[in-house]
């Protein structure tokens, strides 16, 4: 009966105060269990509506630390594996020297990039699965993937290989998801494999319980989301794949159709993206070097000058990208004033959530859902946005400040100021 409640809260029917109660019951469980790890904040239940929060219990100022996370489960994108992308894949750590993704990333293999102690590659951790091949940044990562879930998703043999279970899911998926990704369907394989290796299968049930947040049409509108209007097809054709490759009985629940298009609402509401980049971790080693004034001018024009040709190359699509599963980072709410923001400082899934202002104790920690450039948009933009993606609607202090402005759009906005 444990599965019943820790995964099929989507699908069945619950009276509101039993869900409500078995929210409460995990936010305790959850708050107890990082307690020891993660004194800085602690989970909280205010409401019906709001659900978890995050709450911080001590004052911080900016550019503080709150805490740092790693994901329960964290995957690269396909589409940035598939063009060269190289990452670690266990921690998502960018495998390429600064150097080799920059010539890579401007299609000039003659650049060299001054500096080059302050490019933190070391490929000679780097180890192979005797099996399968794939490439991790240390014998760490490694152990740790063997442990958790790569036992199951080696089966013996290349992923190269056509032949490969996994090849023919990560292949059916390429021709279903267009990249720019926003999920992958490793992530879920990788949620499975947790299970079926597990000594303790309700206790990786019940890390995964703290993301059931979905009703059925909510469901059903991420799906719609990630997979296109037509998605019901692919998302067949995927589920029947994932059957034949990695069926556990402990979630047998999970290969059905319902429970199939809940674990794709889980990932597609609580995923969190994750950005590596080797070139970004020299640009900020160089930024630290304390070097003469001359010398400084020199590198910065060099840095400012290697991203115009990125972009330009490249556009946006810079960094290793992948997504992830995290406990604490699932339970901080968005604004449209974030008092907290998202990085990853070692160039890897270890993610640091820090202060961009005076938090103090008692107060609810809030990031932002949205980009930087989308924070800037109409309120009517980013309602729009959230309500697309999140299926909520916002109520932050700078919604409700900008509540009597128009209804419209900021492209909508600009078109009628060219008007005039």
């Amino acid at each position: 009966m444990l599965l019943l409640v820790l995964l099929t809260v989507s699908i069945f029917t619950f009276d509101i105060l039993e869900l409500f109660n078995f929210e409460v019951s995990f936010a305790k469980k959850m708050a107890a269990s990082i307690k020891e790890k993660h004194d800085n904040v602690e989970i909280s239940l205010e409401s019906l509506k709001k659900g978890k929060s995050l709450i911080s219990k001590k004052n911080f100022n900016e550019e503080d630390i709150l805490f740092e996370e790693r994901p329960l489960v964290s995957s690269q994108f396909l589409w940035n594996e598939f063009y060269k992308y190289e990452a670690c894949e266990y921690c998502l750590r960018s495998l390429e020297t600064a150097e080799n993704q920059s010539r890579r990333l401007t299609e000039d293999p003659t650049l060299t990039l001054p500096l080059p102690e302050c490019d933190e590659t070391d490929q000679s951790k780097y180890v192979n699965c005797p099996q399968c091949q794939i490439t991790y940044c240390c014998q760490e990562c490694q152990k740790r993937a063997w442990e958790e879930y790569h036992q199951t998703l080696c089966m013996g043999a290349s992923r190269q290989d056509e032949n490969h279970p996994l090849y023919k899911l990560q292949e059916m998926w390429r021709n279903i998801h267009f990249p720019p990704e926003s999920c992958s369907i490793m992530l879920i394989a990788k949620m499975i494999a947790l299970v079926k290796q597990s000594k303790n299968k309700s206790d990786i049930l019940e890390r995964f319980s703290g993301f059931v947040k979905t009703t059925i049409n909510e469901d059903e509108a991420l799906v719609h989301k990630m997979m296109g209007e037509k998605f019901q097809e692919p998302l067949e054709m995927l589920r029947q794949q994932m059957t034949d490759t990695l069926y556990e009985d402990t979630v047998q629940h999970w290969f059905t159709p319902e429970g199939f298009r809940s674990l794709f609402a889980l990932v597609g509401r609580n995923g969190q993206g994750i950005g590596s980049s080797s070139i970004s971790t020299w640009v900020k080693n160089c930024e630290k070097l304390d070097l003469a004034e001359e010398k400084k001018e020199e590198v910065d024009l060099f840095i400012d000058k290697l991203y115009e040709e990125l972009e330009k190359v490249s556009g946006s699509f810079l960094d290793c990208e992948g997504s992830g599963l995290y406990s604490l980072q699932s339970t901080c709410n968005h604004s449209c004033l974030p008092n907290a923001e998202i990085t990853f400082p070692y160039n890897n899934n270890i993610m640091a959530v820090v202060a961009k202002e005076q938090i103090a104790t008692g107060q609810e920690i809030c990031i932002s859902y949205l980009s930087e450039c989308d924070l800037s948009r109409s309120r009517h933009s980013r309602q729009k946005i959230l309500k697309e993606n999140y299926l909520f609607t916002c109520e932050c202090p700078k919604c409700l400040s900008e509540a009597d402005d128009p209804d419209m759009t900021s492209e909508e906005e600009e078109e009628m100021d060219d008007e005039d």
